[in-house]
């Protein structure tokens, strides 16, 4: 489950729900999971905003923002992961109405080791991840179908 963490400037995105929101919808469209419960309620976006000042490049710069996005080993290949920092750069600078923030906008990619994600109060390794969509999925068909 990708978790999303948006560091920037007090004031440069006029609708921090709205980027969090769009950036969690565009990082499970590019892993393809399956929409279901389980990836759309623990697929989240977090904006931290920062007061003026707490930035800084050598130069004494702060217009940046930094996207950390941690999600769990070998979920994202070549790919994705291209994709992702593509579309969250465009989505970033979209959100703050500064088509040149694209510029000033790092995107890093983290991965959890096997066992470091904490769901439900249980460190989950990719195979019970795995196994739990699937529990779910054939829940959701099998009450489909009733």
């Amino acid at each position: 489950m990708p978790m999303i963490d948006v560091y920037a400037t007090t004031g440069t995105f006029s609708d921090k729900h709205a980027l969090a929101q769009r950036l969690a919808e565009t990082l499970m469209r590019i892993e393809q999971v399956p929409n279901i419960p389980l990836f759309r309620q623990n697929t989240a976006a977090f904006v931290h905003e920062l007061p003026a000042g707490d930035i800084s490049n050598v130069d004494g710069e702060s217009s940046y923002v930094r996207v950390q996005v941690l999600t769990n080993a070998g979920a994202l290949d070549r790919d994705k992961q291209v994709a992702v920092v593509a579309q969250f750069t465009a989505l970033v600078a979209d959100a703050a109405a500064d088509e040149t923030l694209a510029h000033r906008t790092w995107v890093l990619l983290t991965e959890a080791i096997e066992g470091g994600w904490g769901l439900g109060g249980h460190a989950n390794t990719n195979a019970e991840l795995v196994d739990a969509a699937r529990a779910q999925i054939a829940s959701l068909q099998s009450g489909a179908g009733a």
